[in-house]
Formats: structure tokens, C-alpha cells, sequence
């Protein structure tokens, strides 16, 4: 899961970085509206986590213009601004959420949970693909009742397939879900974490199937020995 955090106190963005990276998140950071706004035509993140008072643009111009262009990414206002009046006007402009600043990291994180399983039109917080089971909320995987041990970015590329399961995702989407845009990502990275996924779930049902040209796709098999 990629989330764009919109932040110009250095401090408190470096601490919600580290944060949200143990929670194994993939986290980009910009210090100001105008980088954001451009960065967002671009890019795609599961989650913008935005400050209202930025320089160069201030958060409520950079919340406009996305919902302008009718991108519907779910966005998390943090901003030290508590009065009622704030949290109406910026819910009716097309926030999903609001936190006053200061706020305890595990709401925050909770809350970012809601949103990214709401946006992934998630009622249930159990996926289930064969004897493979996910818990949006612990984001803990299962095989067969037994939790399956992952690296931060096997687990990523497995959350995209399995929230998406029964579908297309291509190497792009995988790639934009795993690397934040600072990080350098080599031509074979996807394929790499893909191999070690699926020797991890050789004795499961739920197979990763390659698709040449097009990207990858988790689904059930049944013929599985």
C-alpha cells in the first residue's frame, strides 16, 4: 500500500515516515502544495495522508484540484485547526477523514485501515482465496490457519493481488504500490518477489498466474496435488 504524506513540519513528517514504514507502508513524502498537486497528476498512492497549511499551495487547493479531476483517492486531513467549522468545510470539499494535530498514532493508523478498506470496497476485513486468508485490519496472512511468514515487500505485492484477486494487476501497479518514488527499483525486482511468493504458496490452491504482456493474477486452483 502506497500513501503520499503532504507534511511541511520536517520533524513530524520524518517521525509518521518511520511510523507507517514499521507498519509497512510505502510512504512518499512532499514538503509543500504545489509538489503535491503535481506529483498526484502523476502518481498513483492508495492513500494521501494531507496537511492544510503548506506553502506554495495550500491543502484545500491541493484537495480541489484533485477532486476536480475526479480522482477519488481516499485523503486523511492532519491539521492543528480543530474548530467544527474546519472539519465541516474540508468534509464537504472531498476529505474522506480529519485528525487534529496532536493525535495518538494508533487512531491514526486505524483510521488509515478504515479508509483503505473502504476505498477497496472491503465490507468483510477477511479476504479468502482458496485456503489463503487475509486480515485487512491485523494484515496478517494465513495459509491453511497457519500464519504465512513474509518480508515487508513480499506481504505488499501479495496485499495488491489479494485485494484485487480474480483480476489483472500489471507489473506497473505492483511496482507503484512497493517502491516509494526516492527508491531505485531494477527491471527484474517485481518478478523476484513474485518467485519467492509462489514457492511459498506451493501447497496452496491460490496461485499467482502470469499473464505475458499484461501483469499478474491470484486466483484459485483446484487441480493443485
Amino acid at each position: 500500500m502506497r500513501i503520499l504524506l503532504v507534511e511541511d513540519n520536517k520533524v513530524l513528517a520524518a517521525w509518521l515516515r518511520r511510523t507507517l514504514r514499521k507498519e509497512q507502508y510505502t510512504v512518499d513524502w512532499i514538503d509543500n502544495g504545489a509538489d503535491a498537486d503535481f506529483v498526484l497528476r502523476s502518481e498513483t498512492y492508495s492513500l494521501v495522508l494531507l496537511d492544510l497549511a503548506l506553502p506554495k499551495l495550500d491543502g484545500k487547493e491541493v484537495l480541489k484540484r484533485l477532486r476536480a479531476r475526479n480522482d477519488n483517492t481516499p485523503v486523511l486531513i492532519l491539521t492543528a485547526n480543530n474548530t467544527i467549522q474546519s472539519r465541516v468545510s474540508e468534509l464537504d470539499h472531498g476529505a474522506d477523514d480529519y485528525m487534529a494535530k496532536p493525535f495518538e498514532v494508533e487512531e491514526l493508523e486505524a483510521r488509515i485501515r478504515v479508509l483503505l478498506r473502504r476505498s477497496s470496497r472491503l465490507a468483510n476485513p477477511l479476504l479468502v482465496c482458496g485456503d489463503l486468508h487475509y486480515d485487512t485490519n491485523t494484515r496478517e496472512f494465513k495459509l491453511a490457519q497457519t500464519s504465512l511468514s513474509l518480508t515487508p515487500r513480499e506481504r505488499a505485492v501479495l496485499e495488491v493481488l489479494m485485494t484485487r484477486a480474480g483480476t489483472t494487476v500489471s507489473k506497473q501497479a505492483l511496482a507503484q504500490s512497493l517502491f516509494s518514488m526516492d527508491e531505485e527499483v531494477s527491471a527484474d525486482a517485481i518478478e523476484i518477489y513474485v518467485h519467492r511468493l509462489r514457492k511459498k504458496l506451493e501447497k496452496s490452491v491460490a496461485k499467482i498466474v502470469t499473464l505475458r504482456g499484461l501483469g499478474y493474477l491470484l486466483r484459485e486452483v483446484a487441480d493443485v496435488p
